[in-house]
């Protein structure tokens, strides 16, 4: 899993979607309480990274990662862009596949 995030990480601080997306599960869901919204399916997930990641050119550092269970992490997150400064966490849930099923974004 930490590979995983640490990939999803890499590929989206070089604005890299269609790579970044290549992580997700068909019916993979973003549920950001920071903008109030939730995105679903890939889709979503691609309005999402082109709307918050790329257009706020957003830098992401992964200040660590906590395993929950075998589908669960949780990453603590430090966002720089054209908003300011933010911390914050990704809490990921993957599938058997080990493709990205669920992000809960937040900002501490």
């Amino acid at each position: 899993m930490e590979k995983r995030i640490q990939g999803f990480i890499e590929t989206i601080n070089t604005f890299d979607v269609e790579q970044t997306l290549q992580l997700f599960a068909e019916n993979a869901i973003i549920d950001d309480v920071s903008v109030g919204e939730k995105f679903t399916g890939k889709s979503g997930v691609e309005k999402y990274l082109k709307t918050y990641f790329v257009g706020y050119n957003t830098n992401t550092k992964l200040e660590n990662i906590e395993i929950v269970n075998s589908f669960s992490s949780k990453a603590k997150v430090d966002f720089k862009g054209n908003f300011g400064h933010e911390k914050g966490g990704l809490d990921f849930t993957f599938n058997n596949e080990g493709f990205i099923v669920r992000i809960d974004a937040y900002l501490e």
